[in-house]
């Protein structure tokens, strides 16, 4: 059989099986069983890859997922997220869209301790959605936000879906890990100016509610030096410890989930019940995203092995397009598939194509690493389908309809479709921060 059949079959097989809704993990097993009794040897393919299903789940450096998963649920459960933003919105004051601005810094600081971006916009939008609106901001200033800055969680570590590309893709973990901090900073720094910017043009959409000038003096700083501050300590454990080359990612997540558990006890909320529900939080996380590793690098072995990876990789370098147009197409290709199909499909899929290119043009791997985050960060958000917006619809009141989040979450499509540009042209906004690590 032909390596076009192969391709066809491997790739557009489950392609159809994601599209037609079955879930991610069983789509790409059962590919994978088909692929293995045709391009593996019958019996002797399946017992290869029973083999290989188990060593790709029991590496080391997966150990961060669980990790870093865990620091959220403990912050979540524990209620110590809530006095996060308790604080940050004492120390915000006298802004226009003072609560939307609110959210995007709260969401940030969240970004910086957990590696959920569902979780992160679940909470926010449950929390701050129904008080922007009783306070009479329009829903499309009060979702836009919050959806926004839930993306912004998959590129400022810690973040699982970083740690889940790098083992997929064999970058450096460590390395992308830190590459996402200034692009993520400098997409919330454009949330807060657009913010700003249009309610200032329009102040309608957000009216001053004066409660930001309500906490004075010492009163207005305490829970940032109280929770905020100690929270944020977190962040610089982890990524300090990464960028110094001090602790190797396993270990940094290590030392971020016993920080998290340490602050917790500080402030005696670690309760039982909460480390019970924070426990099975990350176990249900954790098994989802292993079946999913399992499945996705048996596909990236059978795929090589059908000779399908081999042919496309020589198809796509030889019509002579220069390495920008050839990145730039693998952009497009996940913007779009970022329109119908969720992130860890979208890794499944691509990966097993566009890694082998990469390392046959020699592009920077941390470099593309970073342009597929934002891409992956794109999809969350992009209309009909983005995770982020059914997780708005599914917390906002009945009175926020899925035209009005269609319509907040256009401006922040737009910042991050620049952000990549920017990354794209300036490749030192990805590659600097990590380059420094040596």
């Amino acid at each position: 059989m032909s390596w076009e059949f192969a391709a066809w079959l491997l790739l557009g097989g489950s392609t159809v099986l994601l599209f037609i809704g079955m879930p991610v993990a069983l789509t790409f097993i059962t590919i994978n069983i088909v692929g293995a009794w045709l391009y593996m040897g019958g019996e002797v393919g399946l017992a290869q890859l029973a083999r290989s299903s188990v060593s790709s789940v029991a590496a080391f450096s997966l150990t961060p997922i669980p990790l870093f998963v865990l620091m959220g649920e403990i912050l979540f459960h524990t209620g110590l997220a809530m006095k996060v933003i308790e604080g940050v919105e004492r120390l915000i004051t006298r802004l226009p869209g003072r609560l939307a601005v609110v959210a995007v810094v709260a969401g940030t600081v969240f970004s910086a301790i957990s590696g959920s971006t569902i979780a992160t916009t679940a909470m926010l939008g449950s929390l701050m959605l129904p008080v922007m609106l009783a306070r009479g901001y329009h829903p499309k200033i009060a979702t836009g936000p919050i959806m926004a800055i839930g993306a912004v969680d998959m590129l400022i570590p810690p973040s699982a879906l970083t740690v889940l590309l790098g083992s997929l893709s064999g970058i450096s973990i460590s390395k992308l890990l830190i590459g996402g901090v200034l692009p993520g900073v400098i997409l919330s720094i454009s949330f807060v100016l657009w913010i700003v910017i249009r309610v200032k043009i329009s102040p309608h959409l957000a009216p001053d509610d004066g409660e930001g000038a309500r906490h004075k003096g010492w009163d207005r700083w305490r829970l940032f030096f109280a929770y905020v501050l100690p929270t944020l300590s977190i962040f610089g454990v982890v990524v300090g410890a990464l960028a110094a080359g001090w602790a190797t990612p396993t270990e940094c997540a290590a030392l971020g989930a016993f920080a998290t558990m340490i602050l917790a006890l500080a402030y005696r909320v670690l309760t039982w019940d909460a480390v019970l529900k924070s426990l099975r939080g990350t176990a249900g996380i954790s098994g989802m995203i292993l079946f999913i590793i399992l499945g996705a690098t048996t596909f990236a072995q059978i795929l090589s092995f059908s000779g399908a990876s081999n042919g496309l990789v020589e198809m796509i370098t030889g019509h002579g397009l220069s390495t920008g147009m050839i990145v730039a197409g693998m952009m497009l290709m996940l913007i779009f598939l970022g329109i119908f199909v969720d992130q860890v499909s979208m890794m499944m899929i691509t990966l097993p194509i566009f890694m082998p290119v990469v390392q046959a043009l020699g592009i920077d791997p941390v470099w593309f690493g970073v342009l597929f985050l934002i891409c992956m960060q794109l999809g969350l958000l992009l209309p009909p389908h983005g995770l982020l917006l059914m997780t708005m619809r599914g917390v906002a009141p009945p009175q926020v309809t899925m035209a009005h989040i269609f319509v907040a979450v256009v401006p922040y499509v737009v910042m991050s479709l620049l952000l990549l540009a920017a990354v794209f042209f300036i490749p030192g906004i990805a590659t600097w921060l990590p380059g420094r690590i040596g």
